[in-house]
């Protein structure tokens, strides 16, 4: 690897930062103690900032040279409402609260890259780091721009990076095109007739209606669905009765939708409607369907992606790079950058967990899992990275 000396003799102070972060997660939008660590660290390394955006977002600005060209870097802050069964000493101190996504180790990297391109400023042009709150469900991203990102910090292109456990630490990953899938939520509530179980033909029951609803919304995906796109519509939640030997009035379904394309997504919702209404007017009921889009599709740019992929190979080496990436059915908020300016997302590989120290949860190093801590051995490289995509970007005047 040719990662960036003075960011190597600077990750223990990194790894100070990321585990104090670790320490106290702090949810959508509740992220004061974080922004207020990350605006103080800017400011002290001579970083102008802009705080507000977003709520408790915070972008720093370096500029340098004469170059009217510019980037952004991402980010994201916030933790999961979930409990930690860690317990060594860097482990969350606030019950029900966990950076679980390690969003603690985004933050470091991008604070180690913004200490180094303040202090050596080998690039011409403005570089824009974005700390973005509430990614996880609060879609920070979209509340950003709309509060004026990109009109206070008109940058050309923009960047993300998340770590994927299950990728050789170290490792990166990227695709062209689609890389994680769009989120959505649906609720369906199914209206009947309730009464007595022993003279079900008395009632007009939900219960069976839901049932036969749930079983022919699967044949969307699997009948509908050109095979070689990608679709889950997965049911999550079935809600109905009290009593053993009472047909409810009605039944409550919801579960999640998840499409790589616009065009799938747009076909899914439409039929699942279709579908719930004709089978629920069959038993005599019916239905009050919702749909809910949360985070759309996210789409990496070809040219920035391409882009990307040669700075990756330059700072870890070909052999760690991998630009044809299986995509995700995970969402990501920064799909809403993307669908605003150029840019790309990009993996860095957790490995498998065996960084993790003693006191570690017995469950695996997984996002989203009480047992996951993120690799601090990752600081040096995303920084590193974070520098020379800049310096590539922005090439300084000779």
């Amino acid at each position: 690897m040719k990662l960036v000396d003075p960011i190597i003799a600077f990750q223990s102070e990194l790894q100070q930062i990321r585990r104090d972060l670790h320490a106290h997660p702090e949810l959508c939008y509740e992220e004061q103690r974080t922004s207020d660590v990350v605006a103080a660290k800017l400011t002290e390394w001579g970083i102008p900032v802009i705080r507000g955006l977003g709520i408790t977002g915070v972008v720093g600005i370096i500029k340098n040279g004469t170059s009217s060209r510019s980037i952004g870097l991402r980010a994201d802050m916030d933790a999961l409402p979930m409990q930690e069964v860690n317990t060594f000493a860097h482990a969350s101190v606030h019950p029900g609260k966990m950076h679980a996504c390690g969003h603690d180790g985004h933050t470091a990297m991008l604070l180690g890259a913004a200490k180094h391109l303040s202090e050596h400023r080998n690039f011409d042009g403005t570089v824009y780091l974005v700390f973005q709150p509430a990614e996880e469900g609060g879609a920070g991203a979209k509340r950003m721009i709309e509060d004026g990102l990109f009109e206070h910090c008109p940058m050309d292109a923009i960047y993300g990076m998340h770590n994927w456990p299950g990728i050789p630490s170290g490792h990166m990953s990227v695709t062209e095109g689609a890389l994680m899938a769009s989120s959505n939520e649906f609720y369906l509530t199914v209206k009947g007739k309730g009464g007595h179980a022993a003279q079900p033909h008395k009632c007009i029951d939900p219960v069976m209606a839901a049932v036969q609803i749930a079983q022919s919304w699967q044949t969307i995906v699997s009948r509908r669905t050109n095979p070689i796109d990608t679709a889950v519509l997965s049911l999550t939640q079935f809600h109905a009765g009290t009593a053993t030997n009472v047909i409810p009035d009605e039944a409550k379904l919801s579960g999640t939708v998840r499409t790589l394309s616009w065009d799938v997504l747009d076909m899914i919702e439409k039929q699942m409607e279709v579908v719930a209404v004709n089978t629920a007017a069959a038993f005599g009921a019916e239905v009050e369907f919702k749909f809910r889009r949360n985070y759309p599709p996210l789409i990496n740019h070809p040219e920035a992606t391409r882009f990307a992929v040669e700075v990756m190979k330059s700072v870890i080496g070909a052999d760690k790079v991998d630009d044809k990436v299986e995509p995700s059915m995970a969402a990501e908020d920064f799909a809403y950058f993307l669908q605003a300016k150029p840019g790309c997302y990009i993996f860095i590989g957790n490995g498998e967990g065996d960084h993790r120290e003693g006191g570690h949860g017995l469950g695996p190093c997984v996002l989203h899992n009480g047992s996951y801590d993120f690799n601090d051995n990752l600081l040096p490289v995303g920084a590193s990275f974070w520098v020379k995509l800049v310096e590539a970007s922005l090439p300084a005047a000779a």
